[in-house]
Parts: structure tokens; C-alpha cells; sequence
């Protein structure tokens, strides 16, 4: 038999919390890290199947490393804060017809809280308590009809500097070898191929799925882009030697 809560609280308080699920750093964390990974394996594989030497691998790693940082953190700070903008425009939409319909869009609150099991007294109480207050009656709108929370919008720097971050680790890892020495395609593809196991089972643990599962579908996605860049690159080192 379950303990009753202590007085006064509430469940998030004791019994469970909640993620944040904005699609904030998480989000831009994971999309970081698997890119970085699959994108420099991918990319370690291809020069390497270009029979280049060590140096050249070296040097074609590092400068995708630097160059998907910066486009990952800059495409992710732009479609973040587009997003955002976007969020802003639909509450400035929602004010005016507030403030130019306010009958017509209590009652459509009203419309709402029905749909949601309310009895349409109980709704009409709701929703005429709501626009008593302009700034929630905004709130309690854009929530309803867009299904975002315009006050809970992710953060442009947090997810920008995420996936900076993320893709970096990301995309050192198939470098390893290769920086301690070991001039060998296959270490680095084998590191790289643990690297994905770790970021898929790292990933599913923060969805509570299935771990191994993660790891192989991360495995297998990745598998799919560096045999594909390996036999360009074989085609491409066979045509020019």
C-alpha cells in the first residue's frame, strides 16, 4: 500500500517530475552529438578509402569538426529564435483579436473547455474568470490553440551552445587514433562505431527507451553513411591515382 503524501504538497513535489520537453538543450545536445559523430566517421572513412595518408585525415577531420561546430550552433540559434519570433508574432495576433473580439473569443474558450470534458457552466466560469486578466487570457489562448506555452520558449544560446559543444565531442571521437598516432582507417572507424553505441544508449536513457535498441539503430544509421562515404571515396582515390 502506497504512503499518503505529506500534507500540502503536490505530486511533482514528492512523487515525479517532468523533463523538459521545449526542445531546448536536450534536443540540440543529441542532434550535436550523433552529427558530429556520424559526420566525421563518415568523413574519416571516405578521405581514408581515398588511400590519403594520416596527416590528410587528420587535417579533413579537424577542418569538418570546426566547420559543422560553427554551422550546427549557428543553424540551431537561428531556427531556435525563428521559432521563438514566430511564438511572439501568434501572441501579438492573439492580443488584437483579444482586444478587438473579446466576446467572440471567450466564447470560443469556452468551446475549448467542453471539448476538454468541462460542462458548459463550469466553462463559461472558467473562461469568463480567465479574461478578467488580459496577459493570461493570452496565455491560456496560444497554449489552447497552438499548443506551446509562449512564457516556456528554449533558449537560442542554450541550444546554440549544445550542439557546439555536443557535435565537437562528437566529432573528435573517430579522430582519436589517429591523434594518438595510430595511422589506422579501421581504429578509427571501430571508435567511431563505439561512439554511436555510447550517444544512441545515452539518448534512450533520456526518453526511457530501450537502450540496446538505441545503440544498434544509431549503429545502423551510422554503418549506412560511412559505407556509403567509404566507397565514394574508394571510387574517387581509384580515379585520380
Amino acid at each position: 500500500m502506497n504512503a499518503a503524501p505529506p500534507e500540502g504538497t503536490l505530486p511533482h513535489d514528492f512523487d515525479h517530475t517532468h523533463a523538459d520537453v521545449s526542445g531546448g538543450w536536450l534536443r540540440a545536445a543529441v542532434f550535436g552529438a550523433m552529427d558530429g559523430l556520424v559526420t566525421n566517421t563518415a568523413l574519416v572513412a571516405g578521405v581514408g578509402g581515398a588511400g590519403v595518408d594520416a596527416d590528410t585525415v587528420i587535417l579533413s577531420g579537424v577542418a569538418g569538426l570546426v566547420a559543422g561546430a560553427f554551422s550546427m550552433a549557428l543553424g540551431e540559434y537561428t531556427s531556435v529564435k525563428t521559432s521563438n519570433e514566430q511564438i511572439d508574432a501568434e501572441v501579438r495576433v492573439e492580443r488584437r483579436a483579444l482586444h478587438t473580439h473579446p466576446e467572440a473569443e471567450q466564447a470560443e474558450l469556452v468551446e475549448t473547455f467542453t471539448a476538454m470534458g468541462m460542462s458548459e457552466q463550469t466553462a463559461r466560469a472558467a473562461a469568463a474568470e480567465i479574461h478578467l486578466d488580459p496577459d493570461r487570457a493570452v496565455d491560456i489562448h496560444i497554449t489552447a490553440e497552438l499548443g506551446v506555452n509562449p512564457n516556456e520558449k528554449p533558449s537560442p544560446l542554450v541550444a546554440s551552445g549544445s550542439s557546439f559543444v555536443l557535435f565537437s565531442i562528437g566529432a573528435i571521437i573517430p579522430l582519436i587514433p589517429y591523434l594518438l598516432g595510430f595511422a589506422s582507417l579501421a581504429a578509427g572507424l571501430a571508435v567511431g562505431g563505439l561512439g554511436l553505441l555510447l550517444a544512441g544508449a545515452l539518448a534512450a536513457h533520456f526518453t526511457d527507451q530501450s537502450k540496446l535498441l538505441g545503440a544498434a539503430r544509431q549503429l545502423l544509421f551510422g554503418a549506412i553513411a560511412v559505407g556509403a562515404t567509404y566507397l565514394v571515396g574508394m571510387l574517387v582515390g581509384v580515379g585520380v591515382s
